[in-house]
């Protein structure tokens, strides 16, 4: 056997088992997507959400990139900074996608019942969302389970989006 065919073959078992994660994961994420940016974390004297960070970049680019003023959009309430005009376009396009879930809280704080910005450093894309965390911690507990913290989270959210809202 080749050795490109011996390594397609312990690939697979592997690949089976993030398929069928991604659609056991599917309506949990589902959920918590449609619930994303009615509230989004901002600084509270500029406005600018995440901290400035391109939320597209972390698709495109794989890393957490700063924007740049040059390149800003305001939508569901705080101005967004990108990278370039592309990235801005594909935001504007489907924030759905590129916002970050729970508004950029962190999810697990989210499942508990407390809304705690995340950090736009500490991120992690399930499921094709983004998700920002407080801490490391937190990331690779989600990491670990996803589907139990977004179960638990969609429960949360729409209480803390009317506490949020006071």
């Amino acid at each position: 056997m080749s050795a490109q065919r011996q390594q397609r073959k312990a690939i697979c078992p592997g690949s089976a088992l993030f398929v069928a994660l991604a659609v056991a994961l599917t309506p949990a994420i589902a959920a918590a997507a449609s619930a994303t940016t009615e509230r989004v974390v901002v600084n509270r004297h500029t406005g600018v959400a995440i901290g400035g960070f391109d939320p597209v970049a972390y698709f495109t680019d794989k890393e957490a990139r700063q924007g740049k003023a040059e390149f800003e959009a305001d939508k569901n309430g705080a101005v967004w900074r990108f990278c370039n005009a592309g990235n801005r376009s594909y935001f504007l396009a489907r924030p759905d996608i590129y916002a970050p879930q729970f508004g950029g809280y962190d999810p697990v704080g989210v499942a508990r019942g407390v809304a705690v910005a995340g950090n736009a450093q500490i991120w992690l894309i399930e499921g094709q969302r983004l998700f920002l965390f407080v801490d490391q911690d937190n990331r690779d507990a989600f990491a670990a389970d996803p589907g139990r913290y977004l179960q638990r989270a969609a429960q949360h959210w729409p209480k803390l989006l009317e506490q949020l809202a006071e």
